[in-house]
C-alpha cells in the first residue's frame, strides 16, 4: 500500500526565490522588453509575496532593531540603482524604492504590537485604526514604492495572519480593495471562448495568494550568504539591467 501523498507546501526560502524571479521579470519589462506585457503581468505577484515575507520576518526576528537597521541600510544602498532604473539619473526625489515602504511597515507593526499588548480592546481598536491611517499617509508623503497601498498590503498579512478561513478571506478581500479598487488603473483585454474580458493588470497581484497559502511556517534554506543575497539582489539586479540597457541603446 502506497504512502499517502503529502500536501504541497512552500518554505519561506522558496517564496523568496519565487518573488525575486517575478520581480526580475517585471523590471526586465520596464527597462529592456516593454513589448512583452506578460513579464509585467507575472511581476504583479512579486510585491504581495515580499510583503507577506516581511510580516513573517517581523514575527520571527530575534532583534527587531537589527531588522529595521538592516532594512534602512539596504534602502539607502538601493536608492541610486532604483533611481537609475526609474529615471536614468542617480537622483530622483519623486519615487523611493520599496525598502522604504517596508521600513515604514516594520515600524508600524512594532507600534501596533505595543498598542495591542498594552491597551484595552476599544482604545486598542481606535489607536490601531489611527496608526494604520498614519502609515497609509506616510507611504504617500515619502513617495515610497506602492505608496500607502504598499504599507497597507503588509498590514493585511499582519492583521490576517494564520491559516483559518477568515484569514484567507480577509487577505483576499483586502488585497482586492487595495490592488484592484485603489491601484487598478490599467486594463488589458483577453479573449476566452470567443468573448472579450477586461482584466485589471494590478489585480493579478491577488494570484500571489496561491503560493502564499501554500506556506506552512517552514523557513527552508537559510544560510547566512543566502540571507544577505536576498537583500543584495534588489540593488544588484537593477544595476545589471541598467548596464544592459545602456549597452543596447548606446
Amino acid at each position: 500500500m502506497s504512502a499517502p501523498r503529502k500536501p504541497i507546501a512552500l518554505s519561506a526560502a522558496s517564496l523568496r526565490v519565487l518573488a525575486m524571479v517575478l520581480m526580475l521579470c517585471d523590471h526586465t519589462w520596464a527597462l529592456l522588453l516593454p513589448g512583452e506585457q506578460w513579464l509585467t503581468c507575472v511581476g504583479r505577484l512579486a510585491f504581495p509575496i515580499f510583503a507577506f515575507l516581511l510580516t513573517e520576518g517581523f514575527f520571527h526576528t530575534r532583534s527587531l532593531r537589527r531588522y529595521c537597521l538592516r532594512m534602512l541600510f539596504w534602502a539607502v544602498v538601493t536608492e541610486i540603482p532604483f533611481n537609475l532604473m526609474m529615471a536614468g539619473a542617480p537622483l530622483y526625489p519623486y519615487h523611493q524604492n520599496v525598502l522604504w515602504t517596508f521600513l515604514i511597515a516594520l515600524l508600524l507593526m512594532a507600534a501596533l504590537d505595543q498598542v495591542r499588548q498594552r491597551c484595552a480592546p476599544l482604545p486598542s481598536l481606535l489607536l490601531c485604526a489611527l496608526l494604520t491611517a498614519a502609515g497609509f499617509l506616510a507611504g504617500y508623503l515619502t513617495m515610497a514604492d506602492y505608496y500607502g497601498v504598499g504599507v497597507l498590503t503588509v498590514l493585511v498579512f499582519y492583521f490576517f495572519r494564520g491559516c483559518r478561513w477568515w484569514d484567507f478571506l480577509g487577505q483576499l478581500v483586502c488585497l482586492y480593495l487595495l490592488h484592484v479598487q485603489l491601484l487598478g488603473g490599467y486594463f488589458f483585454t483577453i479573449t476566452l471562448f470567443g468573448r472579450e474580458f477586461e482584466i485589471v493588470q494590478q489585480g493579478l497581484a491577488l494570484l500571489a495568494l496561491l503560493p502564499i497559502w501554500l506556506y506552512r511556517g517552514r523557513q527552508g534554506y537559510h544560510a547566512r550568504w543566502f540571507q544577505h543575497f536576498g537583500y543584495a539582489f534588489y540593488p544588484l539586479h537593477m544595476l545589471v539591467l541598467y548596464a544592459i540597457y545602456q549597452l543596447v541603446t548606446a
